[in-house]
């Protein structure tokens, strides 16, 4: 057995069968860093660790030890990624480079050729170093760099993005190095747990953007892809079956891709501006674990009013708020409650974003014909219990959800209000008769997605100005307040993952009185408020309180509610549930 091993094996780092299973590994010819990370199950860092004092290889710390961006551009990113190398620093015609392989140094050898300089080993992680590579030359950084060189080979000169003539646009989208930069954006958009994915050209350059927790961030990309901005539009139609050639109207397509063994569904959108096409890419993750009421972030009270709403015989339940406010999901979490073999249950989505076994679902087509409208008509035919209507958008919809209510249904539905009072109102100024608004309705749900803070690098802090915080919590204000300090795990950002903060309004009779005189929203939300509802922003406190997110997230997602001059600060306080 290698001594190396007999060594770990005295160390305890080591047991004698994965000693063994190493040793079999080497022996076919497996480099011993390599056999070990495979075979040992110990981390690759501990691994790589052991080997560098072994060795008397310097260990690089990435963290405090990473190099300038301008100076990693002078080495052929291709060599880079292809091998994991990280060059830090450059001292009398040497330079350090991080790599994870002590013993395979063909990497070394390439950068060695490529550079001209003399080339020194530190060991560091694999994770480590293609995040900070990707990090200082951004994604896709090799498939441009060739891009860019076999267009000077070539002598191709590259298209302008108003330019028509200068390159056949079709066959360069199908140039495998632009296929292979979409797809890179794309596996790093759902790896960085995107939602939307914006590609917005300007005069000089094309800037690309993740929506990451409801928050826009921009992905780091290199210069280059600005001329290459033509290609990438016209690849993303491609895969979407727009048409390519049409560049002065907005088109809208659909993209179904696979990655990682994950479904994913793509909503494309693209649109002419003053300086080419930008492309918004909504990603819906199929294969995402579909929430139960439990996980949602709803007050043990506004859960209970929930699903009492949930087992009325009959009535409209509607979920209200911006897009992305996580609507659909919490449709779909009540109805999974109450999902049987009992109850017939028919929706009617645009697009549908879960597949639910046992629940019949249909999706919109209006090429076909089939709207809200007209698809809502066809199910009343289908002998339903329960509906679901993936928004009401005019008044026909409006109607018939109503008069199927009206006819023993139960049926649930969006509506993009900002509050729930004034989803009552809403609905009149669509043109519902008054009286049937409230006769009904049984609840309206508004509802917001706050950002959670970073479990990896959540900190308490005392907050400097009491007095201010006071004004907003009250005199039950907390001494001490949480926050991310930003890390790798919410790249920086403090936060990572979100959850819902809620405005339950039951329809009483007085809120009902209101509405036949056409009150206006404030009325109904001071009524609401009397009888107990929490503001957007009362229930966000409840999640400052329990150290689940901060003042200033919750002062981003909702408004102070104001009736008549009296704050919302002033209704009844949320129950704090506590941290869960």
């Amino acid at each position: 057995m290698n001594a190396i091993l007999h060594k770990m094996v005295g160390q305890g780092l080591l047991d004698d069968q994965a000693a063994q299973a190493v040793d079999s590994l080497t022996a076919s010819g497996e480099p011993l860093d390599e056999a070990l990370v495979a075979k040992s199950g110990l981390p690759e860092e501990k691994v790589l660790r052991f080997l560098a004092e072994e060795f008397c290889v310097p260990w690089a710390d990435l963290e405090s030890n990473l190099p300038d961006k301008a100076f990693l551009m002078k080495f052929p990113a291709r060599i880079l990624l292809t091998h994991r190398l990280l060059p830090l620093s450059q001292q009398n015609g040497t330079v350090t480079v991080a790599s994870n392989r002590l013993f395979d140094t063909i990497g070394l050898d390439e950068l060695r050729l490529a550079s001209g300089l003399e080339v020194h080993l530190a060991l560091a992680p694999s994770a480590e170093i293609a995040r900070c590579i990707n990090s200082l030359l951004g994604v896709g950084a090799d498939t441009l760099q060739s891009l860019v060189s076999e267009a000077a080979e070539d002598g191709i000169e590259v298209v302008d993005a108003e330019g028509d003539e200068d390159m056949d646009i079709e066959e360069a989208a199908q140039d495998a190095s632009i296929i292979k930069f979409v797809n890179q954006v794309l596996s790093e958009a759902i790896e960085r747990r995107a939602t939307d994915v914006h590609f917005e050209p300007f005069e000089d350059s094309l800037r690309v953007r993740y929506r990451v927790d409801g928050v826009l961030r921009e992905a780091n990309v290199p210069p280059e892809v600005r001329q290459f901005h033509p290609a990438i539009v016209s690849r993303i139609k491609i895969l979407s079956r727009l048409d390519i050639a049409e560049k002065r109207l907005p088109q809208d397509g659909r993209i179904k891709l696979k990655v990682a063994g994950r479904e994913v569904d793509v909503r494309v959108s693209v649109i002419p501006m003053l300086h080419g096409e930008a492309v918004v890419l909504r990603l819906l993750d199929r294969s995402a674990a579909l929430l139960g009421l439990e996980h949602l972030g709803m007050s043990q009270r506004d859960r209970q009013v929930f699903e009492s709403a949930l087992n009325v015989p009959h009535g409209v339940v509607l979920v209200t708020g911006p897009t992305g406010s996580g609507k659909t999901t919490t449709l779909y979490a009540g109805l999974s409650r109450i999902n049987d073999t009992e109850r017939k249950i028919v929706t009617i989505e645009d697009p549908v974003e879960y597949h639910l076994h046992g629940i019949n679902q249909i999706q919109v087509s209006t090429k076909a014909g089939l709207t809200f409208g007209t698809g809502l008509r066809a199910i009343l035919r289908h002998d339903p219990d329960v509906l679901l209507v993936g928004e009401i958008r005019d008044r026909e919809t409006a109607d018939i959800a109503v008069q199927a209510s009206l006819t023993g249904h139960l049926v649930f539905s969006t509506l993009h209000t900002n509050d729930a009072p004034g989803a009552m109102t809403r609905l009149v100024d669509m043109g519902l008769e008054p009286y049937l608004v409230p006769s009904s309705r049984e609840m309206v749900v508004a509802q917001r997605l706050v950002r959670l803070i970073c479990p990896d690098c959540r900190e308490p802090f005392a907050p400097e100005d009491m007095g201010a915080l006071r004004s907003q919590f009250g005199p039950d204000a907390p001494e001490t307040l949480y926050r991310g300090r930003g890390c790798r795990h919410c790249q920086g950002s403090g936060y990572h993952g979100r959850t819902g903060v809620f405005e339950m309004m039951l329809i009483s009779d007085e809120i009902r009185s209101l509405v036949l005189e056409r009150a206006p929203s404030t009325a109904i939300r001071r009524q609401a408020a009397t009888e107990g509802m929490n503001s957007l922003r009362e229930d966000g406190w409840r999640l400052v309180r329990s150290g689940r997110t901060t003042l200033e997230e919750v002062l981003r997602v909702t408004k102070d509610e104001r009736t008549n001059g009296i704050s919302a600060s002033h209704y009844p306080a949320a129950t704090n549930d506590g941290p869960k």
